[in-house]
């Protein structure tokens, strides 16, 4: 089987069986999504969920956040991983947005990659999620997924990875596919012992074929 036909194949059982994959961050605006964005990393979804009700409460914009401390906004962040280092990205994010976007979440990469707390990953999750355009982050559940199955076999990085996955997906779906590969590894295709018993990719995954037959 080809790259191009294994893609083909994915794709096919992907839009028949999660068509309505969407991020599962609670956020109601793009502020919001970016505080939740950068709280996920290395953290699960359903942490962030609990943590930033109370976060939005008191800190519900870019405006009153950037006067905020480290130290006051650590309280309200300390349950997540990594909460000193969050902390300090979320501060130094807000006086970004304020000082240089007029407290509003730019919408291209160059600009996002400038704010503090946000790489690769969590721009391309702004763009996909935010403002609905062609993006493919990659974080270890799409690094994790898309090479076992084969669509990235032997990817050494997220960005060999995501190059191949947006040379390979059509644009339209991109932002679609992010979410089948993301929650794909997070329930299907786990780190340990992942549930191929219960995977509908079989047919088509290396690592099924491979380790599992």
């Amino acid at each position: 089987m080809t790259k191009k036909e294994r893609f083909k194949k994915v794709i096919e059982w992907f839009e028949a069986n999660a068509e309505s994959a969407v991020t599962e961050l609670n956020y109601n605006n793009n502020f919001e999504l970016l505080v939740a964005v950068i709280l996920s990393a290395q953290c699960t979804d359903k942490r962030v969920n609990q943590i930033t009700p109370r976060l939005f409460d008191a800190f519900p914009t870019p405006e009153v956040m950037a006067e905020a401390s480290r130290e006051e906004i650590f309280e309200y962040i300390k349950s997540c991983s990594y909460p000193n280092n969050k902390s300090k990205s979320l501060v130094g994010m807000s006086k970004k947005l304020v000082t240089d976007f007029d407290g509003k979440v730019p919408s291209d990469l160059y600009s996002l990659l400038t704010i503090p707390g946000v790489g690769r990953k969590t721009a391309n999750v702004i763009l996909a999620v935010a403002f609905d355009k062609p993006a493919m982050p990659v974080d270890t559940h799409v690094f994790r997924v898309a090479n076992r199955i084969g669509l990235t076999t032997n990817s050494k990085s997220p960005i060999e990875s995501e190059r191949i996955l947006v040379k390979y997906i059509p644009e339209r779906l991109l932002t679609k596919a992010h979410h089948w590969l993301i929650l794909h590894g997070r329930y299907i295709c786990v780190a340990r012992n992942p549930k191929c018993d219960k995977c509908g990719l079989t047919n088509w995954c290396k690592y099924f074929e491979k380790v599992i037959k």
